[in-house]
């Protein structure tokens, strides 16, 4: 079983992007927005995965991934409607132990930039960067997920 502990925040300032690989565009799409449990499919670069979430808490998760070939996984982003959607562009940035991705939203979600940190146990302690603004990981908006059905742009 794979659990996910992850913790969101806002991002104030670009600094992060002095620290930041090239990036990656993500297409994701949502075939499920049960709140706590969700399957989307994801194109990353030339790379694509089918992916489970159930939510135990507003940080943990069990998560789930399976590759999928590029085609079929394109197929079926194209059977959903723009609105079961999210398009960002991913940037990783190495930060103490920890592994930050910077997302910046496109299109609905344009002005939108998270940071998200992946931790192995929920009370770890990890080393926050001048850029990161305030925690979101208890805001359901910020779900991707929720994302895709009411955009940032909206609110």
């Amino acid at each position: 079983m794979a659990i996910e502990i992850e913790r969101k925040f806002l991002v104030s300032n670009d600094r992060w992007r002095l620290q930041a690989d090239s990036g990656v565009h993500y297409r994701q799409g949502y075939l499920s927005h049960d709140p706590r449990r969700c399957v989307r499919v994801r194109i990353a670069g030339d790379q694509a995965w089918l992916n489970i979430k159930c939510a135990t808490s507003p940080i943990r998760r069990l998560e789930y991934d399976y590759p999928v070939p590029l085609e079929d996984a394109q197929e079926m982003l194209k059977m959903l409607r723009s609105e079961d959607c999210v398009d960002k562009v991913r940037y990783r940035i190495r930060q103490g132990q920890h592994e930050w991705e910077v997302d910046v939203f496109e299109g609905t979600n344009a002005g939108l930039v998270v940071a998200e940190i992946e931790l192995d146990d929920e009370e770890e302690a990890f080393e926050k960067p001048d850029w990161l603004g305030r925690e979101v990981s208890d805001d359901p908006r910020y779900y991707n997920m929720n994302l895709a059905k009411q955009p940032y742009t909206t609110w």
